[in-house]
C-alpha cells in the first residue's frame, strides 16, 4: 500500500523537485530571466498572459489532434497492409523511409504553396511527421507473429485474413500504442512548425511573436503550455491502452 501511494505521488514529487531546482539554480547563480528565466517568472507571465494563451494553446490543440488523428487513420491503413505482404513490405519501405527523411521543415513551404496559409498547413504538418513511427510499429508487430503460430492456425483451417485479425492486429495493439505516444510528441512538434511559418494563431505562432519581442519568460509559459497539453494526450492514450492491452503488461515488470 505504501509502495502505490508513492508510485502516484512519485509524478507530482519529481516535478515539484524539478521546478524547485530551477528556481535555486537561476537564483544561486544570478541568472538573468533574458537567458534563463526561473520558473516564478515564467508563472508571472502564464497569468499575464493568460488570455492569448489560451486562445493559441485551443488552436494548436486543435491542428495536433486533426494531424494527429489523420495519421492513426493512414497510419494504421498503411502498416496493416505493409506488415501483411512481404512484397507490399519490399515495394513500400524505401518509399516510406525515403519520406520520412524529409526535413519537414523543408515540406512546409511546399504545403503554403499548395493550401495557403491557415489551418491545413499545420493540420499537414502534424500528419506527415507523426505518419511513419506508427506505419512502422503497426508492420513490426503483423511481421513478428511466430512463424509456429502461423503453421498451428493454417493447419487448424485458419486463413490468411483470420491470421491477421485474430493474431496479428492483437498482437501489434502493444507495438501501435507505444508507436502513439512517440506520434503526439513528434504531431505536437509539426503543428508548431506549420503555425511558425504557415499560420496567424497557434502556440507556434505565439512563440515567433514573443521571440521577435524578446519576451522569453512568455516563450518558456508558450513551452510550458506545450508540455501540458502533450502530456494531457498522452495521458489519454495511456487510459485507452490501459484498457485495450491491459493483458501485454507484466505487474512486476520492474522493481525500484
Amino acid at each position: 500500500m505504501k509502495r502505490s501511494l508513492w508510485l502516484r505521488l512519485a509524478p507530482y514529487l519529481f516535478t515539484i523537485g524539478f521546478f524547485a531546482l530551477w528556481e535555486a539554480a537561476c537564483r544561486a547563480f544570478s541568472i538573468s530571466s533574458f537567458v534563463l528565466p526561473p520558473p516564478s517568472a515564467i508563472w508571472t507571465a502564464l497569468v499575464q498572459y493568460q488570455k492569448p494563451l489560451y486562445t493559441n494553446a485551443f488552436h494548436t490543440l486543435w491542428m495536433t489532434t486533426a494531424g494527429f488523428g489523420l495519421s492513426i487513420l493512414f497510419g494504421l491503413a498503411v502498416g496493416l497492409l505493409v506488415g501483411s505482404s512481404r512484397l507490399l513490405q519490399a515495394g513500400l519501405n524505401p518509399l516510406l523511409v525515403g519520406f520520412n527523411a524529409i526535413p519537414k521543415v523543408a515540406v512546409v513551404p511546399i504545403l503554403v504553396l499548395w493550401f495557403g496559409v491557415g489551418w491545413l498547413p499545420p493540420v499537414l504538418t502534424a500528419f506527415v511527421i507523426s505518419f511513419f513511427p506508427i506505419v512502422v510499429n503497426v508492420a513490426t508487430g503483423l511481421a513478428t507473429i511466430e512463424p509456429e503460430t502461423e503453421d498451428v492456425l493454417k493447419a487448424l483451417g485458419a486463413s490468411r485474413l483470420d491470421i491477421i485479425t485474430k493474431v496479428g492486429i492483437p498482437r501489434s495493439l502493444p507495438y501501435f500504442f507505444g508507436a502513439l505516444k512517440v506520434s503526439i510528441t513528434l504531431a505536437y512538434v509539426g503543428s508548431v512548425i506549420g503555425e511558425q511559418n504557415a499560420s496567424n494563431l497557434g502556440i507556434g505562432n505565439l512563440i515567433t511573436r514573443a521571440s521577435a519581442d524578446f519576451n522569453v519568460p512568455l516563450v518558456f509559459a508558450a513551452l510550458i503550455v506545450l508540455a501540458v497539453l502533450g502530456i494531457v494526450l498522452v495521458a489519454v492514450v495511456d487510459f485507452v491502452e490501459d484498457r485495450m492491452t491491459g493483458w501485454a503488461k507484466r505487474s512486476q515488470m520492474a522493481g525500484g
